[in-house]
């Protein structure tokens, strides 16, 4: 019986399976999105998650427990210092698994896309209209001043 085994085996040894999660987080880091096995994309919210959670925190102890799981530096970085700030108001579900239509040829498996929700282009949308405004009242306010600066040679 499987009582209290969490986690999916991926045909894989332990060793091979804890290699498989660093180098699928990485990837993600690194690029934001990536294209794997829908069961593999599953069990690498599990990894990804809990180092968006580390870096929200941004400590020293965070940081080495994140340079535990990735080994690299610079995406102990771009986490820390990019992905973190990002999701600092939100409280879990940074990630997304989207199903793709077609399976894998060759084998047939599902195939699914695995990306970090993107809560900045949200929140930076009702933004820009509201500074679009400002930009404009500021030349409108320009030929006001030329005016008057255009009256007192003519005096």
């Amino acid at each position: 019986m499987r009582h209290s085994n969490s986690g999916r085996k991926l045909s894989r040894t332990p060793s091979h399976r804890k290699a498989l999660m660093r180098n699928l987080a990485k990837a993600l880091i690194t690029h934001g999105r990536i294209t794997t096995t829908e069961m593999k994309a599953k069990e690498l919210r599990r990894v990804v998650e809990p180092l968006v959670t580390l870096a929200k925190a941004n400590t020293v102890a965070a940081r080495r427990s994140a340079y535990r799981v990735l080994n690299d530096l610079k995406l102990v970085k771009r986490l820390f210092d990019v992905i973190g700030p990002t999701y600092a108001g939100v409280a879990g579900g940074y990630t997304r698994v989207l199903k793709l239509a077609m399976p894998r040829k060759g084998d047939n498996a599902p195939m699914a896309v695995i990306e970090f929700v993107k809560k900045e282009a949200a929140a930076a949308a009702p933004a820009a209209p509201a500074a679009a405004p400002v930009a404009e009242a500021k030349p409108a306010e320009a030929p006001a001043t030329e005016e008057p600066a255009a009256e007192q040679p003519k005096a």
